[in-house]
């Protein structure tokens, strides 16, 4: 009751006067840390009971899902799976796990844990199979996300959330009159769009270039459904209206706006103004964004870039400027690749790894290959 109410103190200190404790006080109490972020506490726990059962590796797995450690995620699941051998997942696990296997681009392990949830029993249960959908259209594997949603289909299975993981899955991967059609068959089928269902519509028109097509469908979201557009909807018409290069009509939304407008807006606006090469705009979405993200040197670069692009050379010193002036270092970008379900995680030229020899090795090969490749076809188109 204590950790369920974020009373975690009192939840601690009762733990502590209980003089036999058994897996279920730990696990309640590594669930309130869980849900209530900290995981570290909550790890440090884990790590100390002595014995565990199904519901403590859940716990730890869905807690790092939840609060946007993916990776962690994969990898006590992994321990779980394959170090531990005697706890197997059950239908909560894999569902808690897949999430984190679409973030962090885990396809391989996505496809492992499909075939156990089939091999189970497990694939019946319709938050395993919508989390399959959901992790195969992140992944970019759409084919696969389209037979389980078909499979959902025949057995009567599908529920909104099932309907919204498709479109979006379509909608990310260009597949804009896809996406629409499967709008248009949910609303046939006796479904009503909610306000994910509309994110996933207008990112549609967004990277279908629907700008029309967009307009319409966020005015009858109010007009037709009484859904009122949060953040996230502005963000999409906006970033529709900028790709398109409407980018005034981009910036009356923003003013419009009942709420806010967060890094995202801004940061929409400022990416189509660098695209399309508009510099007044530019300048106003920098400026809101510097207040917003002062640590982000980035929009100084995006905003240096268009200076550059127009010739605008004092104004590029000036933003090199401030952004050096800030003294902020960028965070190391990194990619993490999956291999015979172990994630190795890899920063610029990094050397970390055991085997950094052969794999730098392999790619200068790869390269020699696609630039031999590339100079093949020149020859080739110029007749030589």
């Amino acid at each position: 009751m204590y950790s369920k109410t974020g009373l975690l103190q009192h939840a601690h200190n009762l733990f502590d006067e209980i003089p036999q404790r058994d897996t279920a006080s730990w696990n309640s109490l590594i669930g309130g840390y869980a849900r209530n972020g900290n995981m570290g506490i909550a790890r440090d726990l884990f790590d100390a009971m002595p014995t565990r059962n199904v519901v403590s590796w859940t716990t730890m797995v869905s807690g790092y899902a939840q609060n946007g450690l993916y990776l962690e995620a994969v990898e006590v699941f992994l321990k779980m799976w394959r170090e531990e051998g005697e706890v197997m997942p059950n239908a909560v696990t894999v569902a808690s796990v897949l999430p984190a296997c679409a973030n962090v681009g885990a396809l391989g392990l996505g496809m492992s844990v499909d075939e156990y949830a089939r091999r189970e029993g497990l694939i019946e249960n319709v938050f395993v199979r919508n989390a399959l959908v959901e992790m195969y259209g992140k992944c970019g594997s759409i084919e696969r996300a389209r037979r389980v949603f078909e499979e959902m289909g025949r057995s009567g299975r599908r529920n909104l959330c099932t309907w919204n993981s498709m479109i979006m899955g379509l909608a990310v991967h260009g597949r804009a009159g896809e996406a629409l059609e499967l709008f248009d068959e949910m609303r046939a089928r006796g479904f009503t769009p909610d306000d994910i269902t509309f994110v996933g519509v207008l990112l549609a028109c967004t990277h279908g270039g629907l700008v029309h097509q967009g307009q319409n469908f966020f005015k009858s979201m109010e007009k037709d459904f009484s859904i009122t557009p949060k953040l996230e909807h502005y963000g999409c018409m906006v970033d529709l209206l900028g790709r398109a290069g409407l980018l005034n009509e981009a910036y009356n939304l923003i003013k419009t706006m009942p709420m806010e407008p967060d890094s995202v807006i801004w940061g929409a606006l400022l990416g189509a103004c660098s695209f399309h090469g508009e510099i007044k705009l530019a300048e106003i979405a920098a400026e809101f964004l510097f207040k917003l993200e002062p640590w982000n040197t980035g929009n100084h670069v995006i905003l240096s870039n268009i200076y550059a692009s127009s010739g605008k050379w004092n104004s590029v010193a000036e933003a090199w400027r401030l952004m050096r002036g800030k003294q902020q270092k960028k965070a190391a970008g990194y990619s993490i690749i999956e291999l015979d379900g172990i994630m190795h995680k890899f920063l610029v030229e990094d050397k970390s790894h055991p085997e950094y020899r052969d794999i730098y090795l392999l790619l200068s090969e790869l390269m020699f290959i696609m630039r031999r490749q590339v100079d093949d076809e020149f020859n080739l188109d110029c007749g030589d």
